[in-house]
């Protein structure tokens, strides 16, 4: 007795040293919830900020599993509950901890409540070799107009004006009620106001501020749209209701009728794209935002003479303009953008654009994402003036018929292909990537294009437009 208690001791210990990790809001067992880590003696959450699966690799090999099902975003399992600790973790899949990723530091985050990251990981029940499929796997999709052949109702209640407000929909003859707001986004909210004819989603709310009542039940869950459907019901939906998290995760929506559309230039991309070798030493700054890849780190840390060592760039020049009928404002207030002392400017979005490149198979070998940006006005169509510039803690976005350019001999504008075999693959450059601010479409974000790469030359052709 007296040992299983030493052991029960030392294990509570354990669990509070610093970079522990648990899970919370997951309903179905201790394996999947949204990520929460020890640091300083307090418990934080992780932003979801370029959260994928090999961070979800990470946290499920730190507390003990096979591995990772599945990285959820968007608050998945709930609102964060606390401060966030971590944002834009980036991890190569091989670190045993979490906090052994590259992350902007501790407690620097401009994340809102709704970001929380979160996983789903291999356990008990479900192993690599087992065919039965777990009680999350079980929930599985369909489209709701499917199951709900009667049709369903939508409509917007609890808003200052009739165009913001939560969801609330009528399955058939049943009453109305609420939508649970896990992975709640703005392209569902997009689906959600196409319908009512109220424009275009500016947010995605996962509240129940807009609930006067405090008492309307949760019928539906899991909700996923591509974002272009004209009807809530063509999207897919969790069979069995399962809404995890508190009363508080509950789906909302702002609509706008004017609103920006990103376009990017893929035939600049095409006509910039180039080879460069560039010592680390020049790369100082650029490694700062996790513009190299992770081999670059490892070099630095095992190596005296790391900063003589030489890295293949992919470059090329990254044109946006906005098409749109609204400015291209940034998902993060003025007062948290973060001063960044190598570049000399505000970086006011976190996750612009993202470059990756993808093997015959569809997996990423090299990715270069622009981790932070400064949005401003390059170029401007005939008879309309700049508004927008980096300089002197200005006002950043991108106006209306105006484009930002990131010309291909600026610092991060490229990706690192050092350890890249020469081959043919698939190079996609994607705007807005993670969707954080709304548009009139996203179907014009990103270039998919095709890349020859030999020994000493490399050459971007055939690109088409598509979504991130």
């Amino acid at each position: 007795m007296r040992i299983i208690k030493k052991l029960k001791k030392d294990f509570r210990r354990l669990k509070k040293q610093e970079g522990a990790l648990k899970l919370i809001g997951g309903e179905n067992g201790d394996y999947e919830g949204n990520v929460e880590i020890l640091h300083d003696g307090k418990w934080g959450g992780i932003c979801d900020d370029e959260w994928d699966d090999l961070e979800a690799r990470v946290v499920c090999r730190q507390l003990g599993f096979n591995g990772a099902i599945k990285a959820t975003t968007y608050g998945h399992f709930g609102q964060a509950r606390r401060r966030y600790w971590m944002d834009n973790v980036y991890c190569d899949g091989s670190e045993d901890e979490i906090a052994k990723c590259r992350f902007d530091g501790w407690g620097v985050s401009d994340c809102g409540s709704n970001e929380a990251a979160g996983v789903i990981c291999l356990h008990d029940e479900k192993t690599e070799a087992s065919s039965s499929p777990s009680p999350q796997e079980e929930l599985s999709k369909a489209r709701i107009k499917d199951i709900y052949e009667q049709g369903m109702a939508l409509r917007l209640s609890g808003g200052r004006v009739h165009s913001e407000g939560q969801v609330e929909i009528k399955l058939g003859n049943k009453e109305w009620s609420t939508v649970c707001g896990d992975s709640w986004s703005i392209l569902e909210a997009a689906v959600v106001c196409r319908q009512l004819g109220l424009g275009y989603a500016s947010d995605a709310i996962q509240t129940n501020f807009f609930d006067n009542r405090k008492s309307m039940p949760i019928s539906i869950s899991g909700i996923q749209c591509n974002g272009n459907e004209e009807n809530l019901a063509e999207c897919q939906h969790d069979k069995i209701v399962d809404c995890p998290g508190t009363v508080q995760n509950v789906a909302g929506v702002i609509c706008h009728r004017e609103m920006a559309d990103l376009v990017f230039d893929h035939i600049e991309l095409m006509r910039t794209a180039h080879l460069e070798d560039r010592q680390l030493y020049w790369l100082q700054c650029a490694m700062e935002e996790n513009c190299v890849a992770s081999q670059a780190y490892k070099v630095q840390q095992e190596s005296a003479n790391w900063h003589l060592e030489t890295r293949r760039l992919l470059r090329f020049t990254a044109r946006i303009l906005n098409a749109g009928t609204a400015d291209f404002r940034p998902s993060v207030p003025k007062h948290l953008w973060e001063w960044h002392m190598c570049h000399m400017h505000y970086h006011s979005m976190e996750v612009f654009a993202t470059f990756d490149i993808i093997d015959s198979s569809g997996n990423k070998v090299a990715e270069g994402h622009k981790a932070s940006f400064c949005l401003e006005d390059n170029q401007c169509m005939p008879g309309v003036q700049p508004r927008y510039k980096c300089a002197n803690y200005g006002d950043q976005g991108i106006s209306v018929n105006c484009s930002d350019i990131y010309k291909h001999n600026i610092d991060c504008q490229w990706v690192d292909i050092s350890e890249l075999e020469p081959g043919h693959y698939t190079l996609k450059v994607a705007v807005n990537p993670e969707f954080k601010v709304g548009e009139m479409s996203f179907d014009n974000n990103a270039a998919i294009c095709r890349l020859l790469y030999t020994e000493t030359f490399a050459t971007v052709h055939s690109c088409i437009m598509g979504r991130p």
